[in-house]
């Protein structure tokens, strides 16, 4: 039968039978993967090693008749070691493999590998606080699926001013003028950036960046949980 190779971020990992583990993995060519890993729970398995969470890993597989392929070799290429030395980055990490795994088709676009593998450098970076982390994420995955708020007019195609307030219609998805507004210039900026192609670390550069989030996040979060459902 004929090996693949590509790369691949664990989402999963589930122990079967006596020493065998299925694992399902995200791949930037290939969708996700789920993957039988024989033998890889022995003490001398030559696969445990090339599967570890917070990685990417080179992998070699079969594919099978049906949607369970078979693990032919694993090989670690990074590993965000730092991410387990704090708890708290380690408890956001397994949150965000799993709103990915649930959020992703079963042939996801190569972005959504890049997020992920973005998501783990951003927790490897002890200089990046975790609320950064969270909201960058939370505003890409909205990005990527089709769901980005209109931050250059409002509803009724009036240009945003910098000297306005503003309140947020999530029926147009965008903002609208309000004297009572909490909404100001500086955070649909801060918005704008966070829906571009940047770096979380561009963000936390940012100066008040962690001020904005305490009024920006929860209008995020709730795109989040109400657009994508995870």
């Amino acid at each position: 039968m004929n090996q693949l190779v590509t790369q691949g971020i664990i989402l999963s990992r589930t122990d079967y039978g006596e020493a065998d583990r299925i694992v399902t993995l995200l791949t930037p060519d290939q969708g996700k993967l789920r993957l039988m890993a024989r033998g890889v729970r022995k003490v001398k398995s030559k696969l445990a090693g090339g599967i570890e969470l917070f990685s990417v890993s080179h992998i070699t597989y079969i594919q099978g008749r049906g949607d369970l392929g078979t693990l032919v070799s694993a090989r670690l290429e990074k590993h965000y070691g730092h991410i387990v030395s704090d708890i708290e980055r380690v408890q956001l990490g397994y949150e965000l493999i799993r709103i990915l795994h649930r959020a992703t088709e079963d042939n996801p676009e190569v972005e959504y590998f890049t997020l992920l593998e973005r998501s783990f450098a951003a927790l490897d970076d002890a200089t990046i606080t975790v609320a950064i982390i969270r909201f960058w994420f939370n505003a890409q995955l909205l990005r990527l699926a089709g769901f980005s708020p209109n931050l250059h007019t409002q509803a009724n195609g009036a240009k945003l001013e910098a000297d306005k307030t503003y309140s947020f219609d999530f029926d147009t998805m965008s903002f609208t003028e309000s004297p009572a507004g909490k909404f100001t210039a500086t955070h649909i900026k801060f918005l704008r950036l966070s829906f571009s192609d940047t770096p979380p670390k561009l963000l936390a550069a940012v100066q008040g960046s962690e001020k904005l989030l305490t009024v920006i996040a929860p209008l995020i979060q709730t795109m989040l949980t109400s657009l994508i459902r995870v």
